[in-house]
């Protein structure tokens, strides 16, 4: 038996393959929308990709298996569970509709699904065995269910995509899983379908493996013996979930626009910038290096970082067109980013030099020269980090509001008084105060730094 892990670490998303050397069959585990890593693997070990599966609908990426499907002729494995609600609209008469305790086999290979819901309605695990080796199974693929150090959040079907009354039954399933999991056998290998980063739990494990038995002993959803008090602790906490993640839900339970279908984005000239700003189209400067000496009128900032994506994932309305800017040469690998969350209408892009002649100076500040008009109440300060950042500490009399769910709150922030923005150290800042900007607020500063800057200076620092 051969086992491969895959991972991007702008998404903190795991796949895996799964491949039967003896018979030259592999199965591939929540693939991602770009496929080449796994066509690549699978050639250089002589395997050929004969089975495509996924964990449950997700909400955090675009799905892969349709992709990948289309290039392999692999067959699809899809869970039936959870419901009529929940069930994949791409499915086809080869497709394979799995439900709690089904069984198939990759080559020697022996996969279980076992239904898991929880974190979503249709949710399985798979349990894989080398019959060739062995009568036992040798791990479990957790996808949502289970992380290292944490189990996946059962609220996001009512926080994200508005579906009311789920999140409290969600978290006394995740519950029943856990029970069931601690009857399983110590040695299974625990392999997750996310790592540090994501936001479908609350405090993931860096590691990128475990075993059940490791979990067991200190995973603290493992140390809860009462429902109710596990129930409190699951939904305590939790981190505000991307706004992108219910147009991922939709997505992928609809089945993806294959990557083939999309049409490349155009190169640009500098003088259309100035007309689709002035019409108001969305337009994500993604120029290096983060925190470039200025801003373009009209457009949002989205620094090119480890995190490009999911910064842009949380301001864009997927509804309408996206334009980039962006250094020469860095624009298709910045389109393929926000292709692999989904951003897809991607008209055109834009060099940098291309246009030079609209950048601005941004308006930033350290934080001794605005530390006195801090401490005067002469401005207000916006702290855009996640509520558990605030509460750890924050500039006294700081309003928080996540840079996110900016556009949902602009009503609420005064127009006709200076706006000191703040984060952490400057990253998710500059994305606020360019969406300030775009929607007219005139008196916007930037934090250079942020709040580590703010407390590195040795200034009063608040906490909750």
């Amino acid at each position: 038996m051969l086992l491969k892990s895959f991972y991007d670490e702008q998404l903190a998303q795991a796949s895996y393959m799964v491949g039967c050397q003896a018979t030259g069959e592999a199965l591939v585990i929540d693939p991602s929308r770009h496929i080449e890593p796994y066509l690549r693997a699978a050639a250089a070990e002589g395997l050929r990709i004969a089975h495509v599966t996924e964990t449950h609908i997700h909400a955090d990426y675009v799905s892969g298996s349709r992709e990948l499907v289309r290039a392999t002729g692999a067959r699809l494995y899809l869970s039936a569970e959870g419901g009529l609600d929940w069930q994949y609209a791409f499915s086809t008469p080869d497709t394979t509709l799995l439900h709690d305790g089904d069984v198939w086999q990759v080559g020697n290979v022996r996969i279980q699904a076992l239904h898991t819901p929880g974190h979503t309605p249709e949710h399985l695990v798979f349990m894989f065995t080398d019959t060739l080796a062995a009568d036992q199974p040798m791990g479990i693929f957790t996808g949502d269910l289970l992380f290292v150090g944490d189990v996946g959040r059962p609220d996001l079907l009512e926080e994200a995509a508005g579906i009311t009354g789920t999140k409290e039954p969600g978290a006394r399933q995740q519950f029943q899983n856990v029970q069931r999991l601690k009857a399983m056998p110590d040695y299974l290998m625990v392999l997750p379908g996310h790592g540090a980063g994501s936001a479908c739990g609350k405090a993931l494990g860096a590691v990128p493996s475990s075993t059940l038995g490791y979990e067991k002993l200190f995973n603290p959803a493992f140390q809860i013996a009462d429902e109710d008090e596990f129930v409190r602790w699951l939904l305590d906490g939790q981190p505000e979930p991307p706004t992108y993640f219910a147009e991922m839900k939709r997505v992928n339970k609809a089945g993806p626009v294959l990557l083939a279908e999309l049409p490349e984005p155009e190169m640009l000239e500098g003088f259309i910038l100035e007309e689709l700003t002035a019409e108001g189209v969305t337009v994500l400067d993604a120029r290096l290096p983060i925190g470039a000496p200025g801003f373009i009128p009209g457009t949002l900032i989205v620094p090119p970082t480890n995190q490009f994506n999911t910064y842009a994932g949380w301001i864009v309305d997927y509804r309408q067109p996206v334009y980039l800017i962006a250094d020469g040469g860095a624009a298709p690998k910045l389109v393929r980013e926000l292709r692999a969350a989904g951003i897809d209408d991607v008209r055109g892009f834009f060099n940098s030099d291309a246009v030079e002649n609209y950048v601005l100076a941004l308006p930033c500040a350290e934080a001794p020269d605005v530390s006195e008009a801090v401490r005067k109440g002469a401005v207000i300060v916006l702290d855009v980090r996640n509520h558990s950042e605030f509460e750890a500490g924050h500039i006294p009399n700081s309003v928080n509001i996540l840079y996110g769910l900016l556009p949902r709150y602009l009503e609420a922030i005064p127009r006709d008084q200076p706006v000191l923005v703040v984060c952490a150290g400057g990253t998710r800042s500059l994305i606020a105060t360019s969406l300030l900007l775009k929607a007219g607020f005139t008196q916007v500063t930037n934090l250079n730094g942020g709040f580590d800057a703010w407390r590195a200076a040795g200034l009063p620092v608040a906490v909750n």
